[in-house]
């Protein structure tokens, strides 16, 4: 209070949950405002599950991958518990394969603890956890006024101050300001709050400025500025590399290898392949290689085009082992290929 007025942080935050306890969106992970007011807690492991696998992913494509994992890992003691190649194909297609390798790790330290801590700071001491998940966790499944800041809370909270410094450089000042409005009760659903108000008004482009209960307190509003915030530094451009993929075939059964655990897709299955650097190298076997065509594909940081080499052989291979797999729990850039490949027609018997 100050003056025998609230302060903008706890006005905003007031409003805020109010308008989160009539619009919040229905997610498999979350327990909302009204089963929460009923004695219903978030279970830690979901929230946590959650926050990994919508790391630069969307909601909509995570939703049945989060079904698909608690129904086969119900709590983290048997996820902890599950082979590694079986989270690995079940995280098939999700990309960003190292939190599927962080998670494994995660999971069994958790195990070993007995279950999640409970702060902000003891969630940071596990691997694969850091200061956004961290915080997460924290305020939604333990109650700890933690302030949490993804990508929708920049944008809110970059306009409800109408921050003019381009992202990067104003993410310090948009926490510490993100900070202000997080409230000492109901951090949680204040943090999902802020992100749903993100999410579905205060949007990228074209705001609804006329339906966000922060309207009346918003700067860049009132400056007509909203929809040009936050303002960002230019992007370099992504360089382009380039390299090779062979798809051998014996049958029924492809010639695959499991990737290194460190680097791109580590620890996944995938098709044998040159190091992508545009210098070449040997095929995994000798065969009369047939080149398919070309996939692309776009990492974080560069964008990569591939030459798919395809055969039919009886050779035994130098490196890999032919297995029967399943496309589905390949890659997105190995089932490129695979599809590729394998609407090859084969050669008569």
């Amino acid at each position: 209070m100050r003056d025998g007025k609230p302060d903008r942080g706890a006005l905003a935050s007031s409003l805020l949950l109010d308008w989160y306890d009539r619009n919040a969106r229905v997610m498999p992970w979350r327990i909302g405002p009204q089963d929460r007011a009923g004695g219903r807690r978030p279970d830690p492991y979901h929230v946590w599950l959650s926050e990994v696998m919508l790391q630069q992913t969307t909601v909509a494509a995570v939703r049945d991958y989060f079904r698909r994992f608690t129904a086969r890992w119900p709590t983290v003691q048997t996820l902890a518990a599950a082979e590694d190649e079986q989270v690995m194909a079940e995280w098939a297609g999700l990309g960003y394969y190292a939190r599927a390798r962080n998670l494994l790790k995660c999971a069994r330290a958790v195990a070993a603890l007995g279950g999640f801590p409970a702060t902000r700071d003891g969630l940071l001491a596990l691997p694969g956890i850091g200061p956004y998940t961290a915080s997460a966790i924290a305020a939604i499944a333990f109650d700890e006024a933690a302030t949490v800041v993804d990508g929708n809370v920049e944008r809110v909270v970059a306009r409800l101050f109408a921050i003019e410094t381009p992202l990067p450089r104003a993410k310090q000042e948009l926490t510490r300001l993100a900070a202000t409005l997080t409230p000492q009760e109901r951090p949680g659903d204040h943090a999902q709050a802020m992100m749903d108000l993100g999410a579905t008004i205060c949007t990228p482009r074209n705001p609804t400025c006329a339906l966000c209960p922060l309207s009346s307190l918003c700067d860049a509003r009132a400056a007509g500025i909203a929809a040009q915030l936050p303002r960002k530094a230019p992007k370099a451009k992504k360089p382009t590399r380039l390299g090779t993929l062979w798809l051998a075939r014996q049958g029924d059964l492809w010639l695959v290898e499991t990737r290194p655990e460190r680097g791109l897709l580590g620890g996944m299955i995938g098709f044998p392949g040159d190091d992508w650097d545009g210098a070449g190298g040997p095929a995994p076997l000798h065969a009369d290689w047939e080149t398919v065509g070309e996939v692309r594909h776009t990492f974080t940081h560069f964008h990569l085009i591939l030459t798919i080499l395809s055969a039919e052989t009886t050779a035994p291979p130098e490196r890999g082992t032919f297995s029967r797999i399943s496309p589905a729990a390949l890659p997105t850039l190995f089932r490129k290929a695979f599809d590729l490949a394998a609407s090859r027609p084969r050669p008569s018997t």
